[in-house]
């Protein structure tokens, strides 16, 4: 039984907190749709989900991956072209520095 011992000492307070709580459940759910699709390729799935599985269905996982982490992004306030501009600098530099040879 739940008491004030047990119970979960976390609330959502606003709309916007169950909003991106939500989208969050909702982005895990497709990226295990996601994952479901991948082992299929690889054949590592079982029988049965092998047998209804349509290898053309894989984009629309990636779609729908893509599209919810949007959604998310955007709920948390979060300027999507900003933070992808900002990682693909990031990873540019980190892969500019790994090709320089290294000095002795």
């Amino acid at each position: 039984m739940m008491n004030e011992r047990t119970s979960p000492q976390y609330r959502l307070y606003s709309q916007k907190e169950k909003e991106i709580l939500t989208k969050t459940v909702k982005l895990s759910e497709e990226v295990g749709e996601l994952c479901n699709d991948i082992l299929a390729i690889l054949k590592l799935q079982r029988r049965a989900k092998l047998e209804k599985f349509d290898k053309r269905n894989i984009y629309e996982e990636f779609a729908d991956v893509i599209i919810t982490a949007m959604q998310l992004a955007i709920t948390a306030g979060v300027d999507v072209e900003r933070a992808v501009g900002d990682k693909i600098k990031k990873i540019e530099e980190r892969s500019s520095k790994e090709r320089q040879p290294k000095q002795k």
